[in-house]
Formats: structure tokens, sequence, C-alpha cells
């Protein structure tokens, strides 16, 4: 995947594009279903598959004092549109000048002018633009004129029949009641957050999170501790304070400053290794 972070310098993809906005928070299930169908008709037609995400949520800009707490950081979240086959993705710097942008504005300059956009996917409750006046009915009107053709999808899990909506919301209520598995089960993985490693005792290692990042409810957690040595069995800590302990079953013990990852597998009575193997094999590790 090629990601573009100077639109100044991009020309759009040969034979145009299939495209996709948002700020594909976590890229859950319901995006990944997105993606999947994007790719689908990409196929169909020769053309490139694009998404078009931001820097940072648009909520951190427009209303800041009530924004979510992210569920990827910028770089996991590229990582997973790698992951599911994207072709090139765009990270489009959002500010306060960005956020007073006609829809309009944003379509021609960005997904005609920069992608030679011919399909444009996106979740049929999708709204975009200054006020969020852009929505799909908005892009379906403006679509015949710019050659693009609109394709509403809706993101549901299909494990619950298609009644059940899938978002970065859900996922994060999900994470604040202590609810890793289900967490887990709308993102199609195992939620996991990257920092900083403050400090190792005995097998016991802090992680600095940043402040944005979303964790789940304070508790024990079976998971894994993901760092330079590799993946390894954890029981992890999340306490008050945005504390983030994670007490390796086996494996190297992390140094200071190393960049480092845990995973939430599933809750637990106590941190054992041995408890934290059951727990894990429970959840299918």
């Amino acid at each position: 995947m090629l990601v573009v972070d100077d639109l100044a310098a991009f020309t759009p993809p040969p034979g145009g594009s299939a495209v996709t906005v948002g700020a594909y928070d976590g890229v859950h299930i319901g995006h990944q279903r997105l993606i999947a169908r994007l790719r689908e008709v990409a196929g169909q037609r020769g053309l490139a598959t694009a998404v078009v995400t931001f820097d940072k949520h648009p909520a951190l800009v427009v209303r800041p004092q009530s924004a979510p707490k992210l569920l990827t950081d910028l770089g996991t979240r590229l990582d997973r549109l790698a992951e599911a086959g994207v072709d090139y993705t765009l990270v489009i710097p959002f500010d306060r000048e960005r956020s007073i942008e006609p829809a309009e504005h944003f379509v021609r300059t960005v997904l005609v002018g920069k992608l030679d956009a011919r399909v444009v996917a996106v979740g049929r409750d999708f709204h975009f633009g200054h006020n969020r006046e852009g929505n799909v009915a908005f892009l379906e009107r403006l679509g015949p004129s710019l050659g693009f053709e609109v394709i509403p999808v809706d993101l549901v899990d299909e494990a619950d029949g298609g009644d059940g909506k899938v978002s970065s919301t859900r996922v994060r209520t999900a994470l604040a009641e202590g609810d890793v598995i289900g967490a887990a089960a709308l993102l199609g993985r195992p939620h996991c957050v990257r920092g900083v490693v403050a400090r190792e005792i005995g097998g016991r290692v802090a992680l600095d999170v940043p402040d944005e990042i979303c964790l789940p409810a304070e508790g024990l957690y079976a998971g894994w501790f993901c760092g330079a040595g590799g993946r390894t069995p954890a029981a992890v800590r999340v306490g008050a304070g945005r504390v983030v302990e994670a007490k390796l079953v086996d494996g190297a013990a992390p140094t200071a400053d190393e960049v480092a990852a845990v995973a939430f597998g599933a809750p637990l009575a106590g941190e054992g290794g041995e408890a934290v193997l059951a727990a894990l094999r429970a959840v299918g590790e």
C-alpha cells in the first residue's frame, strides 16, 4: 500500500480509482466489509482502491471537549488498511480550515481531482464537509456530472444476522464496560494499544500509552505483550490514572523506551501464568 501525505505531489492512479472516505478508527469488521466490497468492484472494473482518511480524528478539531478516545493511532490504522488490501491511502491533514471546507469542494478537489474517482463507496450514514452537509444522497447528486458511481454499504455484523450495526462507538462502549471479548468480535481481532516501555522490573512492564488512545475499563486481563522480542502471553492490568502494566508469562524482558504494545484477550481473575494461558485458550489463542 502506498501512503500519500503530500497531495500536491500526487498524481491520480492510471485508469481511475474506487474510493472510500472516513476516519476508519479501529478498522473494525464494518470497515473491513466496506473495503472488501470496494476491492470487489475495483477488481471488476480495473480500478485502483484508495482510502481517504485524516491525520487526526475530525472531532479533535470540531468538538475537542467531547472527542472520543481513539481505537488506533495513525500508524496502526495504516497497518490495518494495508492488511485489508488497499492500494493507496491518502492521509489528509485535518485542521480548522478543512473543518469548514464545503463538501462539494472536497469531492471535486480530492476525490475527483486527486484520485480520479470512478466509484465512491461509503457507509449509509456517512457524513462529511462543513456542518456535515455531505452524505450519500449528496454524493449521488454529484456523481453523474463528475463521473463516479456511489455505492452505499451497510456496516453491520453479519454474525448478528445483519441486525447489529458495527461502529467505532460500539467498540468503545464494549471496552468501557471491560468487555474485551465483545470488542474483539467487533474489531475482528483483540484490541491492541501501543506505547513506550517506561520501566521493567521482574517481568512486570509498565507501558506509557498516549492519552488519546482508548483503554479498556480498569481491571486485569489475559492478553499478549508485543515487543522487539516477539509476542508473549501476559497478564495485563489497567489501573487508575491510565496505568498499563503487563506481567509477562515468558519471553525476553523489553528495555526502557522500547516501543511495544499490549493486546487484550479476556478478563482475568488472577495473574498466574497458567491462568493467563487458560484464559487465552478459552478465547482461541
